[in-house]
């Protein structure tokens, strides 16, 4: 599956926060408590715009976590509202942008805007790709027994099952590895 640049590193950007969530991580851990698990995150993910780095911002960053998450749990119709909301709610006024290290793409929220809108916006454009390209049955939640992490599947026939997050694939593997030879024990 191809998207534009600026929607996949939106989409990258939504599955690390989502899963720094603790239903979503293997161990049940929070990933995103403090400030320094935010630079750690816009290490990975820079945006661009203002900050505050404040416990405050933290606090906003981490409260819309909920809401990204819930394009998870639904269907492409089920989005719909779900991404207008976050369009309409962040105050979103598309507008094409180039700036260092990036060709022209779109911002819908103003470098002003604070952060946590910022990223629920970019998110929900994202996800505007995702629904007028047809392609929801991408947006998953890993398969593994214990893991509830989210990823987009971009591979070529669509048949990725497992996130990148928990080392997940393998660990099935060997699971079902272990029983099949359990059961020729028996």
């Amino acid at each position: 599956m191809l998207f534009a640049r600026d929607t996949t590193l939106a989409l990258a950007a939504a599955v690390d926060l989502v899963n720094t969530m603790p239903e979503t991580d293997v161990d049940g851990a929070d990933r995103l408590e403090t400030r320094e698990d935010l630079q750690r995150f816009l290490a990975v993910h820079p945006y661009t715009g203002s900050f505050t780095h404040d416990q405050r911002e933290v606090d906003a960053v981490r409260g819309i976590r909920p809401r990204l998450r819930a394009l998870w749990l639904t269907d492409r119709a089920g989005a719909v509202p779900l991404v207008n909301a976050m369009l309409r709610d962040g105050h979103a006024l598309p507008q094409l942008v180039i700036h260092e290290g990036y060709d022209w793409h779109i911002h819908a929220a103003g470098d002003e805007a604070p952060f946590a809108t910022r990223i629920l916006v970019e998110t929900a454009m994202a996800f505007v790709d995702i629904i007028r390209s047809d392609a929801y049955e991408r947006v998953r939640e890993c398969s593994a027994d214990d893991c509830l992490s989210v990823y987009i599947d971009y591979s070529k026939n669509g048949s990725k099952r497992y996130c990148d997050t928990g080392n997940c694939g393998n660990r099935m593997n060997v699971n079902a590895y272990r029983r099949r030879k359990a059961a020729e024990s028996a």
